[in-house]
């Protein structure tokens, strides 16, 4: 059978794949494995849970699933309400509980929806911590029962010591920028305007009116053209778009350029860099960033860790080695020393923060980097499993060698799907182009 968790938690369209049922046997399952519940009958004292969902539809029936899994198993309930998922994780930190759950399908439509948990301290769980949880679905549990079962009740204020967290991490205010912020109708609708305002920037709101089907919907980090044409049209500095859940951030500067995570890492990195704040010299990044990126992090003296494509696996090599800043093209930014996951608004705060400090627009900042042409194609229908052949290698091998330093290959099966991605950056976009369509077509004749 496939694996339940996925690269984020569990997924799936909420009512078909996700179901009630599934969402409270998952709950019930990780509140003995993460919160050892049962061990009150010996301690006295109850495990604690938070529980935070975006705004779609389908998280109210989730959430009442997920809430009567826990407090059946003997968990006390915080309820959060609609909050973003690094609020989550931060509150399950700052509460002391002992598990914190997230519904949400982040940047995906408003039909599928998905359960993500979260360990003591906020952190996201291991592959073993997960199949674990899936392996104890559905086992015979004896349940509580009187003053034994879990208690539910609302903290839906609780969202205030989030927002003074991400305010308190921030250098500087940001008076004088004019913000365009689009929430993408998102968990981000309320915290993140108010957070930008008590910064001092002004503030425009755009995707910031959820009703539940409209997440994601022509808005957000997913979706730039609305946020480029309202930051030009209202004479904005800065564009900032979230994703579904907030997890993530990008940028558009006061013309309408787009300043992808890539960007966002680099002026991070090198303001960090220079106020001698940048763990051991070095960002955490996934093979999929441009290699404008890793050219411009050496010029600047910063080292650049790579790791396999997934947030969690920055995370991983992050807390392994002891480094503080890390990310993905995509806009999962962590700032390890403040947070425990990527969080697109504490990561706006500090980008808007630099810019304003540095009375440079974010454009000039941007200008840090200059981003290779990069052409990404997704050879579908072929046998994944020969990625690694001898012909493909010696055809990358010849690619790499015309390409030379102002070029990469990243040949990458898909996880999920009979799929092998070719990734070419080269210098030009038609050289990019030209090798990238070789290598599809020997993708194609080799992997049958």
């Amino acid at each position: 059978m496939a694996r339940l968790f996925g690269t984020d938690g569990v997924r799936g369209v909420a009512g078909r794949d996700l179901t009630a049922e599934l969402a409270m046997d998952l709950a019930v399952a990780a509140a003995h494995v993460l919160g050892d519940a049962g061990a009150f009958t010996a301690t006295g004292r109850r495990p604690i849970a938070v529980v935070g969902r975006d705004p779609r539809a389908s998280g109210e029936f989730l959430e009442a699933a997920v809430v009567a899994g826990l407090a059946s198993s003997g968990v006390d309930v915080l309820r959060l309400g609609v909050l973003p998922t690094p609020a989550v994780a931060h509150l399950t930190a700052a509460l002391g509980a002992d598990l914190g759950v997230m519904l949400s399908a982040s940047h995906n439509p408003a039909p599928d929806n998905g359960i993500k948990f979260l360990a003591r301290g906020g952190f996201k769980l291991s592959d073993a911590v997960e199949d674990e949880i899936e392996r104890r679905l559905g086992e015979d549990w004896s349940f509580p029962v009187g003053s034994a079962v879990g208690r539910v009740r609302d903290a839906y204020g609780e969202a205030d010591r989030y927002i003074t967290h991400v305010l308190s991490t921030a250098r500087g205010g940001l008076d004088g920028l004019h913000v365009v912020v689009d929430c993408a109708h998102g968990a981000a609708h309320m915290v993140a305007p108010e957070a930008l305002l008590r910064a001092g920037a002004s503030v425009e709101a755009i995707g910031a009116r959820p009703d539940g089907l409209n997440i994601n919907a022509g808005h957000g980090s997913t979706h730039l053209d609305k946020l480029s044409q309202v930051v030009v049209s209202r004479g904005a500095d800065v564009g900032i778009a979230y994703d579904g859940d907030a997890d993530r951030c990008l940028a558009v500067d006061h013309t309408g350029a787009v300043v992808d995570g890539d960007q966002i890492m680099a002026i991070l990195a090198a303001a960090m860099h220079a106020g001698g704040e940048l763990a051991k010299d070095t960002v955490v990044a996934t093979v999929m960033s441009n290699l404008g990126f890793k050219l411009a992090m050496r010029e600047a003296g910063i080292h650049v860790v790579e790791t396999a494509v997934g947030d969690r696996y920055v995370l991983e090599r992050m807390k392994a080695d002891g480094y503080n800043l890390g990310g993905e093209q995509s806009g999962h930014v962590i700032m390890l020393d403040h947070a425990t996951t990527g969080d697109g608004l504490l990561t706006s705060l500090h980008l808007l923060a630099v810019v304003a400090s540095s009375g440079r627009s974010l454009r000039e900042l941007a200008a840090i980097m200059t981003p290779l042409p990069q052409v990404l194609i997704n050879v579908t229908d072929v046998d994944k499993g020969k990625a690694r052949s001898a012909a493909l290698a010696s055809a990358v091998a010849e690619a790499e060698t015309e390409l030379g330093d102002t070029g990469r290959v990243l040949i990458r099966p898909s996880g999920t799907e009979p799929m092998i991605r070719v990734m070419v950056e080269a210098s030009s976009e038609d050289q990019a182009t030209k090798v990238a369509e070789h290598l599809a077509g020997v993708v194609r004749t080799v992997c049958v």
